[in-house]
């Protein structure tokens, strides 16, 4: 992730060396887009890059070393954004947007039996997300031709990957987690204010409030477990929740 980043802002100060250094940061900028934020409502899209956790709760009568490793990827994220204009530092944000994220859980060996193999301990959790956040976006003053932000505030997620309606569980390979998920958000960016368009560049951490794991049938059996009549995918974990950073570039 972190290289792709580089290699973008890269470009993209490449792209605009000479404009960005006379307008932005010279002792005397030219300011840009002066009455752009001053709209009551305006427009934009993003792009970005996602890294997806779980936070795993564990019930308390169980034994310590029962922690179940979470393997994350570097997923993408695309969207849309609308800003409306509360007052002249505030405003609200809806950033409906796609976000692909696939993780790889592998359970202790002690969850299973000798003959279990990391094939059986292992399983991939590909998430398809529509995410759709409420955010109140906090404004600094303008200095020449930037402007740097706080966000916060909750969302909704679809997952369209979540496996919600199977009727089969873990005993056949499938790992399912609810629908519908909700969050709380917060991060920072910064505006900066080009001769045509602005770039703002954010950091966003994201929290899942409720469960989303749906436990495995009671009548499944798991030849490969200790206990054959019990999960040892599911029957351990109190909750898991989403947890998750996002690096959006946007254009307005």
């Amino acid at each position: 992730m972190k290289k792709i980043i580089v290699i973008f802002l890269f470009l993209f100060a490449i792209k605009g060396h000479s404009q960005f250094n006379n307008s932005m940061f010279s002792k005397d900028p030219i300011i840009n887009l002066e009455n752009f934020q001053k709209q009551k409502l305006y427009f934009g899209f993003y792009l970005g890059l996602n890294s997806f956790d779980f936070k795993i709760d564990y019930k308390t009568n169980l034994p310590t070393d029962i922690d179940v490793l979470v393997k994350k990827s570097t997923g993408f994220n695309v969207g849309l954004v609308a800003d409306l204009k509360l007052q002249e530092y505030i405003s609200l944000r809806f950033e409906p947007g796609l976000y692909y994220s696939t993780r790889d859980l592998i359970y202790p060996e002690n969850y299973f039996d000798s003959s279990a193999t990391i094939g059986n301990r292992t399983r991939q959790v590909n998430s398809t997300y529509l995410h759709f956040p409420l955010l109140v976006k906090f404004l600094s003053v303008r200095t020449g031709n930037i402007r740097p932000y706080l966000l916060g505030g909750v969302s909704a997620t679809l997952n369209l990957s979540s496996n919600s309606k199977s009727l089969e569980d873990n005993s056949s390979e499938i790992f399912r987690v609810k629908a519908w998920t909700k969050n709380y958000e917060m991060g920072f960016g910064i505006d900066f204010f080009s001769e045509y368009f602005i770039f703002s560049p954010s950091v966003r951490g994201v929290f899942g409030i409720n469960d989303e794991l749906i436990r495995d049938n009671a009548s499944s059996s798991f030849p490969n477990a200790i206990d054959t009549n019990s999960s040892p995918y599911t029957s351990n974990i109190q909750s898991i929740k989403n947890r998750a950073v996002f690096i959006n570039f946007t254009f307005h």
